[in-house]
């Protein structure tokens, strides 16, 4: 088992790098060349760089991620592209994404992406709080203690 993270722009990077530790899990940081960073990692933590481009992370991690594996991302779409791989999927908020509910959050950004094409304007995300940190690492716990027995 592998947690990946979708690393453009991750908020939760350092609390998933230290959750992991605790239980022993690799943790691959899939992200664009223009993130590159020198800051050092623990051991168990690997960075796959890709090229520019808007969904080239994404295609890296569809790639890569196996059954089993864990994926932390905010972007449904890329949500859909692995959870028919058999792995599980975490927004940074603490929300799992699922079979079930995958659809009709695929929807919703198709219905608000044709609002802003037509020139309406949608509410874009509340900004990150430390309530969500917390709300993460909870879930985070509770998936890798299921996902580990």
């Amino acid at each position: 088992m592998k947690i990946f993270i979708d690393g453009d722009g991750s908020p939760v990077k350092d609390t998933t790098i230290t959750v992991a530790s605790d239980y022993g899990i690799a943790v691959v940081i899939v992200t664009s060349i223009d993130h590159y960073s020198l800051k050092e990692y623990p051991g168990h933590v690997s960075f796959v760089y890709v090229d520019k481009g808007a969904d080239a992370a994404d295609y890296k991690i569809v790639q890569l991620i196996k059954q089993g594996d864990l994926l932390v991302t905010q972007d449904y779409g890329l949500a859909s592209l692995v959870l028919p791989k058999g792995a599980r999927v975490l927004h940074q908020r603490g929300s799992e994404y699922t079979a079930k509910t995958i659809d009709g959050l695929l929807e919703q950004r198709y219905f608000s992406a044709k609002i802003r094409k037509s020139g309406g304007h949608t509410k874009g995300p509340k900004p990150f709080t430390q309530a969500d940190r917390q709300a993460f690492k909870q879930k985070l716990v509770a998936l890798l203690e299921a996902m580990t027995k």
